[in-house]
C-alpha cells in the first residue's frame, strides 16, 4: 500500500514529442511473471531522442487529468541509446484489465509550454493478464473518468499542487538493448502517487502513438 499525492495540471491537445512507442500496441496482451518487452524510435519531430535523454518508465492508468503509477520499470534509461526496455509485470499492481499504458517521463526535457513540468511520451493502453491485485476506489474512478476526460482528448486546465510522497512498486527486472541507428487503499497493488497529464511538448505517444484512433 501506497500513500498517495495529487497532481492537477492540464493537458494540450497539440502535444509533440519525440519517443514514438512502437510496443506496447492496443492489441498487445502481455502476461503478469513473464518477460515483456517495451520498444521505441524517434517520430522524426522536434526534440530529438538525445534531447530527451534519460527518462523514467513506468506503468500507469487513468485518464486525461490524473493519472496513477502502479510499477516503476525503469528509473534512468536512455532513449537515444537504447531502443527496447525488457522488465516482468508485477501481478499484485491490479487485476486483469486492458486499461495499463506505458508513460515515459523525461529526466532531462521540460515541457516546451510548460517548463516546470518534464516531457512525458506514452504508450497505447494494453491488456495484462494473470493478475492478482486490484484497483481501488480512487484508481477507479480515475479509470472511469475517461468518458469525460479520455485519454488523448483535450482537458480544460485544474488547479493544484503536487507533493508525491511515495513512488510506485518496483519488482521488475529491466534491461535495455543498443540502438543499431538513429525512442492506495485496500492493496498493495493500488499504485502510489497519483499525477495529472500537464501540457507536454513530451506527449508524443497521445497524438501520435499511445492513444490513437484504434485506442479510443
Amino acid at each position: 500500500m501506497f500513500p498517495s499525492a495529487i497532481v492537477s495540471l492540464a493537458l494540450a491537445a497539440s502535444a509533440l514529442a519525440n519517443v514514438y512507442l512502437t510496443a506496447p500496441v492496443s492489441s498487445t496482451s502481455w502476461p503478469a511473471g513473464q518477460q515483456a518487452t517495451i520498444t521505441w524510435q524517434d517520430d522524426g519531430q522536434s526534440p530529438s531522442l538525445a534531447s530527451f535523454g534519460v527518462a523514467k518508465f513506468s506503468i500507469y492508468v487513468g485518464n486525461a487529468n490524473e493519472q496513477t503509477p502502479l510499477q516503476l520499470i525503469s528509473a534512468n534509461v536512455s532513449v537515444a541509446n537504447v531502443s527496447s526496455l525488457t522488465f516482468t509485470p508485477d501481478p499484485t499492481i491490479g487485476p486483469n484489465s486492458d486499461e495499463y499504458f506505458i508513460r515515459v517521463e523525461s529526466l532531462n526535457l521540460k515541457d516546451a509550454k510548460s517548463p516546470q513540468y518534464p516531457a512525458l511520451a506514452f504508450s497505447a493502453k494494453f491488456t495484462l493478464t494473470g493478475m492478482s491485485g486490484q484497483f481501488n476506489t480512487s484508481v477507479q474512478q480515475e479509470i472511469d473518468g475517461q468518458s469525460t476526460a479520455p485519454i488523448g482528448g483535450t482537458a480544460a486546465p485544474t488547479s493544484g499542487t503536487s507533493s508525491p510522497t511515495a513512488a510506485p512498486k518496483t519488482t521488475a527486472s529491466s534491461s535495455g538493448t543498443s540502438k543499431a541507428a538513429s525512442p492506495t487503499s485496500t492493496t498493495k497493488s493500488n499504485g502510489a502517487d497519483k499525477h495529472g497529464v500537464t501540457s507536454l511538448a513530451g506527449l508524443v505517444g497521445v497524438a501520435a502513438a499511445l492513444f490513437g484512433a484504434a485506442l479510443l
